[in-house]
């Protein structure tokens, strides 16, 4: 089994969870976060991307401050690593600078408290 990490931008969390339902993965965490990548971000420039301007959008990265993000967490059985993936991708790229970011780590055991079952029965099948 394998956590799927995405860093994704505050605006898209209701659209890339509605997508993860819809193609069968219904058990997910997430939590904000701030970060930064490569670009840099000017907070005049930010507000103004976050109200939905597009070329505020596309002006995002000349500052060095931490945005706002999101970040998903999503354990899921190896088979189901590459829906999870291209599902997210999907929803989320827009072609400009912070996109965000997919980390895919191995997950060496899950149990489920209240039963006490583990492996990967215990995970979104489809």
């Amino acid at each position: 089994m394998k956590e799927v990490m995405a860093i994704i931008r505050m605006n898209r969390i209701n659209e890339t969870k509605r997508a993860l339902s819809n193609a069968g993965i219904s058990s997910m965490n997430a939590r904000e976060c701030l970060g930064r990548g490569k670009g840099v971000v000017d907070f005049k420039v930010l507000e103004g991307a976050e109200k939905g301007y597009e070329e505020a959008i596309a002006q995002l990265g000349q500052s060095q401050r931490l945005v706002p993000k999101r970040i998903i967490s999503v354990v899921v059985p190896d088979k189901l690593v590459q829906k999870v993936v291209s599902t997210i991708i999907t929803i989320n790229r827009t072609g400009k600078s912070g996109d965000g970011k997919i980390f895919i780590m191995p997950v060496y055991q899950a149990y489920r408290v209240r039963t006490g079952e583990d492996g990967d029965s215990i995970l979104d099948e489809i």
